[in-house]
């Protein structure tokens, strides 16, 4: 469907504004990052983080450079981590969008980046219950909805792919209903 899709926004780029592009760019990024396939994911996420639509939609776009990041730390460019933490703090500071999830995410890249993978674990498990229990203000709940962070941290607990966590949920949710 990628392919398709990219060949549409190009062939409409007249007539598609530039708010639809962006959300477009983060699904597919998000539909990269969740299949394991982080190199395509930053494809994406550069191409929003390169866009030049001002403040349009700063929210995605501070969600856009935390994934970007996170997509980076999966690839263990920890160098380039390192960096980009410093940016993306300043884009999020500049545009006023500092959450309690993303303040927590950066915390959390800063000091585990090179952390033992025996340490790691319990790093992921104290992120997620620091998240279970951000996602319980009214406030933040915006941020699970464009970045499903808790799956993520799920799959680095169980070492199994983000995918098959987002899958388990699903079918969960559905026989529920």
């Amino acid at each position: 469907m990628v392919p398709e899709l990219e060949t549409q926004i190009a062939e409409h780029q007249l007539t598609v504004d530039q708010h639809r592009v962006l959300v477009f760019y983060y699904k597919i990024a998000c539909l990269y990052f969740g299949s394991g396939d982080n190199n395509n994911a930053i494809v994406y996420l550069n191409k929003i983080i390169h866009l030049r639509i001002g403040n349009l939609r700063a929210d995605i776009q501070c969600f856009a450079r935390i994934l970007h990041l996170i997509a980076h730390y999966e690839l263990e460019n920890y160098s380039l981590v390192e960096y980009l933490i410093k940016s993306v703090y300043h884009f999020i500071a500049k545009n006023k969008d500092l959450s309690s999830v993303m303040e927590e995410i950066l915390k959390f890249l800063r000091k585990n980046m090179y952390a033992h993978p025996k340490d790691l674990i319990e790093a992921f498990k104290d992120l997620k219950q620091k998240l279970v229990n951000i996602s319980q203000n009214p406030y933040e709940k915006r941020s699970f909805l464009y970045l499903d962070i808790i799956s993520w941290l799920e799959s680095k607990i169980e070492g199994i792919p983000v995918q098959d966590i987002i899958r388990r949920k699903f079918i969960n949710k559905e026989k529920r209903i």
